[in-house]
């Protein structure tokens, strides 16, 4: 490779990386905007039937493979239905109640979950020291993020630990997603079935927006629609593109990285567009839940190295639970 095609090279990673930190981590506003005017499901209904479709199409213009086998499509179905539904909507719903930077800060202990799920629930790998203090870790960071609202009294302290609920059940919906879609194999590589799972699951965020009646509480301001179209377009489709690139080209541990920075963006991003408060339980808890992650990340990498603990990959087929 050339001086100058090294050059090209490097600032394509660093503009990839780029968009995977602040497009990722800016989702979470962009989801915070939409649910103030457009129910969760309808949300999540729109964006993905627009962004699998779309995806779809652009599959078969690329010449891949788009037929799916019986298999294939309850598998899909089922990670569409615990990624895209569960997860995503899980977090659109808890946005409701919770700002947005808490909530990335809440739903970036996946990682965690995704271990314990790995070595205590499936018994398909065993926690190291190392993930046990993160797991430590994690809860003390949980803790310390919700201290203020554990001691208050208020009616919205009390709705902001319903969105926190919700969340922890988005973030387990989540990490059993991304632990199934690493275990099953199918028989598409991973954009149509990436597409496979937006459409479906746009389907299934569909039926239930109209089993429980949502569109008609749709307001469709300019606000709620261009946050959809953002979420289309920067997270679906460039976010989720440039991951993959990554994935292609650079080692999997450093693409593993916007796990920490996407809930600092966020967490930013509430603050400066939303006004939202950050306190010092705000950043203490964001240094030891990122910290916490980073454990369980090391411990993985370093059983994967010596072929025992955590040898399955975990990352997700399609882009993190915030989005």
């Amino acid at each position: 490779m050339t001086t100058t095609s090294l050059k090209h090279h490097r600032l394509q990673i660093a503009l990839a990386f780029a968009m995977v930190y602040v497009l990722w981590g800016s989702t979470y506003l962009a989801m915070r905007v939409a649910v103030v005017h457009i129910p969760p499901f309808v949300m999540g209904a729109v964006r993905y039937l627009i962004a699998g479709p779309v995806m779809l199409a652009w599959c078969a213009w690329s010449g891949r493979k788009l037929r799916i086998t019986a298999q294939d499509f309850w598998r899909l179905l089922a990670i569409a239905g615990l990624l895209l539904t569960m997860g995503n909507m899980g977090v659109a719903w808890a946005e409701l109640y919770v700002p947005s930077g808490l909530a990335a800060l809440i739903v970036a202990v996946v990682p965690i979950w995704v271990a314990i799920l790995q070595a205590w629930v499936l018994r398909s790998s065993r926690m190291s020291w190392l993930g046990l203090l993160g797991l430590a870790l994690g809860i003390a960071g949980m803790a310390v993020l919700l201290w203020p609202r554990l001691m208050s009294g208020a009616p919205m302290g009390r709705l902001e630990i319903l969105g926190v609920g919700l969340l922890v059940l988005a973030g387990l919906g989540w990490a059993l997603g991304s632990v199934l879609g690493g275990r099953w194999n199918l028989s598409v590589d991973v954009f149509t079935s990436s597409a496979w799972q937006m459409t479906f699951g746009g389907v299934v965020n569909l039926l239930i927006a109209l089993a429980s009646r949502q569109f008609p509480q749709a307001h469709w301001t300019m606000p709620g629609v261009t946050a959809i179209i953002y979420l289309v377009i920067c997270g679906s489709w460039i976010g989720f593109s440039a991951y993959n690139w990554l994935l292609e080209h650079v080692p999997t541990a450093k693409v593993a990285t916007y796990a920490y920075v996407n809930p600092v963006v966020a967490v930013y991003l509430g603050w400066f567009f939303l006004g939202e408060k950050i306190d010092s339980f705000m950043l203490a808890g964001t240094a030891v839940i990122i910290a916490a992650v980073a454990l369980v990340n090391v411990s993985k990498l370093k059983g994967a190295r010596k072929g025992t603990a955590f040898s399955e990959p975990d990352l997700p087929l399609v882009e993190p639970a915030g989005d």
